[in-house]
């Protein structure tokens, strides 16, 4: 048999090295071989099958504890089993689900409503481009209350385009309002669009975006998908948006290191996009303003391609929006710009 070395079994079988060292230290997976000098762990190619199986389970969530004794179990007894494990998180979702509810309509009791009235307008720019793909799907609006971007994917060159025009009438929002509920309803509809295309075998056509809504002192972030909003306030950056896509959830549970995230396969994989046949809510965020505040938008053409470190420098200069949308533009193209970009940049009002 095939004697493999940990980094080439964990490709072979969808993991991580970091995942085989806990399971073989949990002794979920042992290594066939362990060189009594080195320490190197090897693994036969028939370990594969049970590896790979204690990758999937993992991506549903499962805990490792019930991963052993699922995987311990006959192969004809697996899947009752599994199907049991689903059914209990299912009733425990819906339980959870009528607490959150309770929740919200509790805290939707507090005042939230907002003026859009008094705000300047504020300065803003925005770049995007094809870079090398044949045609330009991402999409961006930018206005005086409204600015967004949209990731286009699929056959269809427009849904991008569609899920944002839907939102433009909120750019000339006025009088007071719940700003929260002003956009999580336009996001509805935006989805509404897109969920009414012809759907695709490849999952398209669909579209990420982020929006951003100003009013008086306040704004509002929502987002789908992997396009991010960011904020530059006192020279710092700070990312507003969590990215709705596998790796980042295996992130956040501590499976997935950002450097792992990095050339991890799976990577541009979306657990909710805006698409054909589906009407995923966003993320909403309300957030207290202060003069000066630089508000950015990106697709993942721009913050897939350019290094964190490399994009923090760019965003928090202290030029116009203009002069740094045209640098981000640069960076991107000097990368290689292989997938379409947008970027928006907006900058509140100083104090005078």
């Amino acid at each position: 048999m095939d004697r493999m070395t940990i980094g080439e079994f964990a490709r072979a079988a969808g993991l991580t090295a970091k995942a085989l060292r806990l399971y073989d230290e949990t002794g979920l997976v042992r290594p066939a071989e362990v060189d009594a000098h080195t320490g190197y762990r090897y693994y036969r190619d028939d370990q594969l099958d049970r590896a790979r199986l204690i990758a999937r389970l993992r991506m549903v969530g499962m805990p490792l504890d019930r991963i052993r004794a699922l995987a311990d179990l006959p192969a004809a007894a697996r899947a009752a089993d599994l199907l049991s494990y689903w059914r209990q998180v299912e009733a425990d979702n819906a339980s959870r689900r009528r607490l959150l509810g309770d929740l919200v309509s509790d805290l939707n009791h507090e005042e939230r409503a907002m003026s859009f009235e008094k705000s300047a307008r504020p300065r803003s720019a925005a770049r995007s481009g094809a870079g090398s793909r044949d045609r330009q799907l991402d999409a961006l609006v930018t206005g005086h209350r409204l600015h967004a971007v949209a990731d286009g994917f699929g056959s269809e060159p427009t849904t991008a385009a569609r899920a944002l025009e839907v939102l433009t009438p909120l750019d000339t929002t006025s009088g007071t309002a719940d700003p929260v509920r002003l956009l999580d309803q336009a996001v509805g509809e935006a989805a509404a669009v897109v969920a009414q295309l012809p759907a695709e075998e490849n999952g398209g056509p669909g579209c990420t975006l982020a929006a951003l809504l100003l009013g008086d002192g306040a704004a509002v972030i929502a987002h789908v998908g992997d396009s991010r909003a960011h904020l530059v306030r006192d020279g710092q950056l700070t990312r507003m948006t969590r990215d709705h896509t596998i790796v980042q959830s295996l992130i956040d549970e501590g499976r997935l290191t950002e450097s792992e995230a990095s050339s991890d396969p799976r990577r541009a994989d979306l657990n909710r996009a805006l698409v054909a046949g589906r009407t995923p809510a966003p993320d909403l965020s309300l957030h207290a303003v202060r003069p000066g505040d630089r508000f950015v938008l990106t697709t993942d053409g721009v913050h897939a391609v350019l290094a964190k470190d490399r994009l923090a420098r760019l965003l928090v200069d202290e030029c116009e929006p203009a002069a740094v949308a045209d640098a981000v533009e640069r960076a991107v193209v000097a990368a290689g710009a292989p997938d379409n970009y947008a970027v928006v940049v907006v900058d509140l009002p100083a104090d005078r």
